[in-house]
């Protein structure tokens, strides 16, 4: 077994496209399939993504045992060897195990770690605070903040996050609450300090990096990992014009994966999608369900106008117009895509 010492010199900043890796499953959706996984990280990275995120809520980390997510870690962060900034989700109920979660990830050279918040019978403002304070001191790693009220039902507010950079090696905050003005006034709050805001709602993705986020923590990017390089690149030089007009054609897959009215629930579209563009991800862990067929066709219009990983429309199958999305084929249709 081979374990990774970081010292403080060779930490690595977050920025950019930091990839919500998705988890490759086998057997029914009972087992990781470690070949698939090894070869998805090395298709990201050559895709030129900034950063990956391992475990991931994306990754299934709800639905992974401890010792599958022990082994991620232990066969991922070699297999990466540095090639970009990796940062793994540590979360767990408790201080005494989330502390160990993260020196496993931190020995295996994690170059930074995501926490959320206890999320069942949470404790109260007080006792998040000191959740956090303890992991910070026993491990000399960057820690990103995890807010997802939505999906934790457990909110880190802008008074918390201000409270919380009094802790030195907390750098980041991922905010999934879905709110631009909130990202806008987290921003505001770590001028002067050295922490950075991260977003992690897809739909946003040009807007919350125009107004100051640093990156983001990308569950779409397992799909189109190229073109959102490509779009953190026009912004970064900001080339806005080209930004918004590349936008266009990322818009449908991002806002169908949030949001839709065919059952289709965030992990089962990635998975689905990200298959539908040549990677190789296998079934879900369940109760997650697999998508309809009418899910499937939504998914196929909306791949159909990404410029690289994009599928073709003209072998779309015909299904009733109740089963279509209005906004979604007018969309994929204005954005010039075959009909």
């Amino acid at each position: 077994m081979t374990i990774l010492h970081m010292s403080a010199s060779s930490k690595k900043d977050f920025h950019g496209v930091i990839v919500a890796v998705a988890m490759p499953m086998t057997s029914a959706g009972e087992a990781i399939d470690e070949g698939a996984l090894l070869d998805h990280l090395d298709w990201l990275i050559d895709a030129g993504v900034h950063g990956l995120l391992v475990l991931s809520g994306t990754g299934e980390y709800a639905y992974l045992r401890p010792e599958e997510r022990r082994r991620v870690v232990e066969i991922c962060l070699p297999h990466i060897n540095g090639r970009v900034p990796v940062m793994v989700q540590t979360s767990e109920m408790s201080v005494s195990d989330t502390i160990a979660t993260s020196k496993h990830a931190v020995d295996f050279g994690a170059d930074g770690l995501m926490v959320l918040p206890p999320w069942l019978e949470s404790p109260t403002e007080r006792g998040i605070m000191y959740h956090y304070e303890r992991v910070a001191q026993a491990v000399a790693t960057d820690i990103t903040l995890y807010n997802t009220p939505a999906a934790s039902g457990v909110e880190i507010t802008p008074q918390m996050y201000r409270q919380l950079l009094a802790i030195d090696n907390i750098r980041y905050m991922k905010d999934s609450a879905g709110d631009l003005s909130r990202i806008q006034k987290l921003v505001a709050i770590s001028e002067g300090t050295n922490a950075k805001v991260l977003c992690g709602v897809d739909p946003l993705a040009p807007y919350a990096l125009m107004a100051g986020a640093v990156g983001m923590i990308w569950g779409s990017a397992n799909i189109m990992a190229h073109e959102c390089v490509a779009l953190v690149e026009h912004i970064g030089a900001k080339r806005y014009t080209e930004a918004l007009e590349l936008w266009k054609l990322m818009w449908p897959v991002n806002a169908f994966m949030w949001e839709n009215d065919l059952d289709v629930g965030f992990l089962p579209g990635i998975k689905t999608a990200t298959e539908m563009v040549g990677r190789k991800m296998g079934p879900l862990r369940r109760p997650q369900m697999p998508v309809t067929g009418a899910g499937r066709l939504a998914i196929e219009a909306a791949l159909s106008t990404l410029p690289i990983n994009g599928v073709d429309r003209t072998r779309l199958k015909w299904r009733e117009w109740d089963e279509e999305q209005d906004w979604l084929v007018k969309r994929t249709e204005q954005s010039g895509a075959q009909s």
